[in-house]
C-alpha cells in the first residue's frame, strides 16, 4: 500500500503589462487596467500567490501537492492571464440564433440595449433579455 508520488514544489509565473496593476489580498486577486477592474476569488485552492518585489509578476506556489492539486495551478495561472487580457484587450461574444423547427425571430430594442426572443420553440409569449452595463447588441 504505496503512497502516490507528491511534487515537492511547483512554481508559475504570471507577467504584468506596464498598464495593468494586480493585487493579491488572500487568494482574492485584483486586476485593473484601461478597460475595467476585475476581482476574482480563488480561496477554494490552497496555493501561495505573492507578487515579486517590482510588481511586474505574480508568482503562483503549490506545494507538497498530488496531480489534481498541480493540475490547479495551472488553471488559476490561466485565469489571472485571462483576467488580464480581458482588462487591456476587452472581450467580444458572438451569439447566433439557430433554430430546427420554428423559426425564431429576434428584435434589438432600447437602443441596443435589450434583446426580444419570438416564437422561441413555438411559445406565444415574447422573451426580453436586458444586457448588463458596458454590454451593446449589434446586428451583423
Amino acid at each position: 500500500n504505496f503512497e502516490k508520488m507528491k511534487t515537492i514544489n511547483l512554481r508559475e509565473t504570471v507577467d504584468i503589462p506596464e498598464n495593468v496593476t494586480l493585487g493579491v489580498k488572500s487568494r482574492v486577486v485584483t486586476v485593473e487596467g484601461p478597460k475595467g477592474k476585475l476581482v476574482r476569488n480563488f480561496k477554494h485552492v490552497t496555493l501561495d500567490m505573492q507578487l515579486s518585489e517590482d510588481k511586474r509578476s505574480l508568482v503562483v506556489d503549490c506545494w507538497f501537492g498530488n496531480k489534481r492539486k498541480n493540475s490547479k495551478l495551472r488553471t488559476i495561472v490561466s485565469h489571472i492571464e485571462n483576467m488580464i487580457k480581458g482588462v487591456t484587450l476587452g472581450y467580444r461574444y458572438k451569439m447566433r440564433f439557430v433554430y430546427a423547427h420554428f423559426p425564431v425571430n429576434t428584435k434589438i430594442t432600447k437602443s441596443n440595449k435589450c434583446i426580444e426572443i419570438r416564437n422561441f420553440l413555438g411559445e406565444k409569449r415574447v422573451r426580453t433579455v436586458n444586457m448588463l452595463e458596458g454590454v451593446t447588441i449589434d446586428n451583423t
